[in-house]
């Protein structure tokens, strides 16, 4: 059998691997790439291969970053069956079309732009009705049951402990009368998290495709409804909003989880929780009404208490753009969650713009920021940042919280693959930063003696047995590689120098603007230069 990796290598954004298992080719996630504009580049570029000949597609949950191009898969021919969870469907017939529109706006942007400098017109990604006809592919699974994909391969979905409907893969694939085992990870959660069940345990795998995205860090490990309750006491003393960036589908559920208990408990002052994202408000029914997934915490509220830990009188809803609008005015301090998470779309932006500006207020970050993205700017101390057009000096307070992240740190890592009982052949490492997967890959070693490989975009692992080969991947000619090598390091450089930028006191506000402008026209110049190769 072969394996190749087409997404989320040295990174931790655009999952997707092929398995090809004689005539049959099974796709694992088909994610989108988020982040810096190199990133997002290669979601406009051809597959890398034929959709038409993929038979299904096994998806462990519902975050963009692992569904986020199936829609695009299905516009360009792929015909079979999308196996998920019940909850892992219903997440993406709310996330994959609020996904499309925002391909939609940004192509409609882009074209007004273009119209006016003469530029060629933009095409969005994949439109809403391609999202939706791609919603007709979906079948769902059931947690823990057999299902056989062909002859040869069969998969059982078990609970990842990620987000609501997460889950991790066990595929057993039989060749000349011996099976081999293939244990995927998927987005792996941390223990004894709100809601969620804690991550399945497997005893055995011949080889593990695991994340890595906190494979070189520890959480913090504090009480995080303390330290919440501080943040919050701290930013009402000064009469400020709270404003949360927020993943719409599980971190914002994680958070109201605990706002319910602080307010409950009296820890915080009785003030309003806002969630003002469409997209969280309808994630948040979805987890209203699949209370069966629960995990005995949350269902033992809802039986002995007869409440549902994601609810609470404070809570309150923005659904329109108006009402929106109209917490620019609130008198009174508030909590106000809002998307996306790292602050590259959505209303969160228009939250920024107000808010960032006044020393009274406070950001707080509960998830992963990535390379290139506002949030990760913002988090890593930048004085000014550009929010909607506009450049805003940073007056607000900043907190990170890392202890909230959905995925499992280092340790929890580690702790879940030496519950493998049999030595694996090997663990390729992906969804992770280069530092992340090369420490826990020495880790790995050094801990568990098992040999390891963190692949890059392209490469195939050989699979015979217990015995394994990677190809790696020449498809690239040496100049475009250098190309793509060059691109890297002028973005590495073009963020560092926007920090420098942005931080630096007294600097001439035109002077930025006129350097930023010539070093965004050579990035963007790179970008398509190298998409057109």
């Amino acid at each position: 059998m072969k394996l190749t990796f087409l997404g989320a290598a040295k990174m931790v954004t655009g999952s997707s691997y092929l398995l090809e298992v004689g005539k049959q080719k099974i796709l694992i996630d088909c994610g989108m790439f988020q982040g810096s504009k190199t990133i997002t580049a290669h979601n406009h570029r051809e597959f890398a291969y034929d959709p038409t000949a993929i038979d299904c597609v096994l998806l462990t949950h519902a975050h963009i970053d692992h569904s986020g191009l199936l829609p695009k898969l299905c516009n360009d021919g792929f015909k079979g069956k999308i196996y998920a969870t019940k909850v892992t469907n219903e997440l993406c017939g709310i996330m994959l079309p609020d996904s499309a529109h925002i391909q939609e706006f940004d192509a409609e942007i882009a074209n007004r732009k273009g119209e006016r400098a003469g530029r060629k017109h933009v095409e969005p990604l994949y439109t809403i009705a391609d999202a939706y006809a791609c919603l007709t592919h979906f079948y769902p699974v059931d947690y823990d049951a057999m299902v056989s994909l062909a002859p040869s391969v069969k998969v059982c979905f078990r609970d990842a402990g990620h987000i609501l409907g997460s889950a991790m893969l066990e595929i057993w694939v039989t060749e000349e009368g011996k099976t081999t085992k293939l244990l995927f990870s998927g987005d792996l959660g941390q223990p004894n998290q709100p809601i969620v069940k804690d991550p399945t345990v497997i005893d055995e795998a011949d080889y593990i495709i695991v994340e890595s995205t906190y494979g070189n860090r520890l959480h913090e490990e504090y009480d995080k409804e303390e330290k919440l309750a501080s943040i919050i006491n701290a930013s009402v003393a000064r009469g400020g909003n709270i404003v949360i960036p927020s993943f719409a589908v599980g971190r914002t559920q994680t958070m109201l989880y605990y706002l319910h208990n602080l307010l409950k408990a009296g820890k915080i002052p009785d003030m309003p929780v806002i969630i003002d994202s469409p997209l969280a408000i309808s994630a948040t029914d979805i987890f209203l009404h699949n209370t069966q997934d629960y995990d005995n915490e949350a269902k033992n509220m809802l039986e002995i208490d007869s409440e549902n830990p994601l609810l609470m009188p404070q809570l309150r809803f923005t659904k329109t753009a108006e009402e929106s609008r109209a917490l620019n005015d609130l008198k009174e301090p508030a909590i106000i969650i809002s998307a996306s998470g790292m602050c590259d779309a959505g209303r969160i932006l228009h939250h920024l713009k107000h808010n960032l500006w006044r020393p009274e207020a406070s950001i707080l970050f509960i998830g992963y920021q990535a390379q290139g993205s506002l949030g990760r700017r913002l988090v890593e101390g930048a004085k000014r940042v550009k929010v909607l057009g506009e450049e805003i000096s940073i007056k607000a307070t900043i907190y990170k919280l890392d202890g909230f992240s959905a995925h499992a740190d280092q340790q929890q890592l580690l702790t879940w693959l030496e519950n493998v009982k049999i030595k694996a052949a090997n663990i390729f490492l992906v969804h992770g930063e280069s530092e992340a997967s090369e420490t826990f890959s020495q880790l790995i070693k050094n801990k568990m003696g098992i040999s390891t490989y963190i692949p890059d975009f392209g490469d195939s692992a050989i699979l015979t047995g217990r015995e394994w080969r990677i190809e790696e991947n020449h498809s690239e000619k040496p100049a475009i590689k250098q190309l793509h090598d060059y691109l890297d390091a002028l973005e590495r450089d073009y963020l560092e120098y926007r920090k420098q930028l942005s931080d630096a006191a007294g600097a001439d506000d035109s002077k930025i603007e006129e350097i930023m402008r010539s070093l965004e026209k050579v990035h963007s110049y790179m970008n398509k230069t190298l998409n057109g190769l």
